[in-house]
């Protein structure tokens, strides 16, 4: 098969290194517009899941990710001065050497990888056999074709930001300040070796009341410096990643009716949005790769590949989106619980996807116990080392996990 990928994000270049392990006929060219290194963000979270099926998938690019990535240890809610927590534990990476990684290992395999290569009508690829357009949340090519995929588009309420920190948080912090003007709070998290990731978020009407919307580039990290200064311990933040400056946004909630027209399919954010409250962008979008790869190996027609595709991962992501829409919808109704203790207010937030039985507030009550609160870093870390004694992982690689 002749196939084009648009984008070189974890999607398109997952779905090519996928194609091509399962069957090196295929002739796969994935084209981005940007140059080599050029991505926004910092880090990204990842959880046991999606590191097992990398690994079954293809272990040599799952070592890769694995051995360059972080774990950080047990949620912490910082509000009103004090603090309440979560048990658990995840990954996280930064998303430029992801990218790196996943773009080596597609190139070995033989991918015409392209940087620099703007592709605005996927009409020019005609003759292709398929093309898989996974250019992203703000893809042109899905909104030159908004009508036959039946794109529907909305945008959250609160304003963010992506930005980093030289301050390394070796859990994942939720930190909560009151302002003159409201709450501001941010999401961190360690991304690589001295680094972490930190998203901060406001409703629309303290942004504008602390005038984010006038100040530039330099004036908003430093006053964001300002409001955050406990929690940063002398740190400052940094706003450009690779050489782009960070810039203010708003979440762009993406929904298609169908996810496949004519030669093309979508594929990750192109087709479909999940609230970063959530974690499971880059998740889904490998996930979407893997599955759309395994159907076309699966079907001799492509069109019978991409019909099933498209019925099963709607059927998925139902469930998926109506959990992050209600997650989005808690972080900007917050100001509704920040009236209570550290422990109330870290329960609603780690319950606002969902009901809860009775005993999982006394069971987070219970947790709260610095005894119990150890106990359960220790079973933690025992699934960690079990998770990854089955994935059959080095030790003596840089970012391996250690037995306990």
């Amino acid at each position: 098969m002749k196939i084009v990928c648009v984008g070189a994000g974890p999607a398109g270049l997952y779905f090519a290194i996928s194609a091509k392990l399962r069957d090196a006929g295929h002739e796969i060219s994935v084209l981005e517009r940007d140059p080599p290194g050029a991505t926004y963000g910092w880090g990204v979270v990842y959880w046991d899941d999606l590191l097992d099926t990398l690994y079954i998938n293809d272990r040599e690019s799952a070592q890769r990710i694995r051995a360059a990535s972080t774990v950080w240890q047990d949620q912490v809610v910082a509000i009103h001065g004090e603090h309440a927590y979560l048990s658990g534990y995840g990954y996280s990476v930064n998303r430029a050497v992801l990218l790196d990684e996943l773009a080596r290992r597609a190139v070995q395999l033989g991918v015409d990888v392209q940087h620099e290569r703007a592709v605005d009508d996927i009409a020019e690829f005609a003759d292709a056999d398929l093309v898989v357009v996974a250019d992203g949340a703000n893809s042109r090519n899905r909104q030159r074709y908004a009508e036959q995929f039946g794109t529907e588009l909305s945008q959250g309420r609160n304003p963010y930001i992506w930005l980093g920190t030289r301050r390394v948080f070796d859990e994942f912090t939720f930190g909560y300040e009151q302002t003159p003007h409201g709450w501001i709070w941010f999401h961190a998290y360690p991304s690589s070796a001295g680094v972490s990731t930190f998203i901060v978020e406001c409703q629309e009407e303290t942004w504008r009341a602390l005038g984010f919307g006038e100040l530039d580039d330099a004036a908003t990290t430093r006053l964001l410096t300002e409001i955050f200064d406990e929690h940063l311990a002398g740190h400052a933040l940094i706003s450009a990643a690779r050489g782009r400056p960070a810039s203010w946004q708003r979440f762009t909630q993406v929904h298609n009716q169908t996810w496949r027209h004519a030669n093309a399919v979508l594929i990750g954010d192109a087709a479909h949005t999940t609230h970063f409250t959530i974690g499971s962008g880059t998740r889904l979008a490998m996930i979407d790769a893997l599955v759309l790869a395994e159907k076309l190996h699966e079907h001799e027609q492509t069109s019978n590949a991409l019909k099933e595709f498209d019925g099963e991962g709607h059927a998925a992501m139902r469930v998926v989106q109506a959990a992050a829409r209600t997650s989005m919808a808690w972080f900007e109704d917050v100001d509704r619980y920040t009236d209570r203790d550290a422990v109330d207010f870290c329960f609603a937030m780690s319950s606002r996807s969902g009901l809860q039985p009775p005993w999982r507030y006394q069971a987070h009550r219970l947790t709260q116990n610095p005894l119990a609160r150890k106990a359960l870093r220790v079973y933690c870390k025992g699934l960690r080392w079990l998770g990854a004694r089955r994935r059959g992982e080095s030790w003596k690689r840089p970012g391996a996990v250690s037995p306990p």
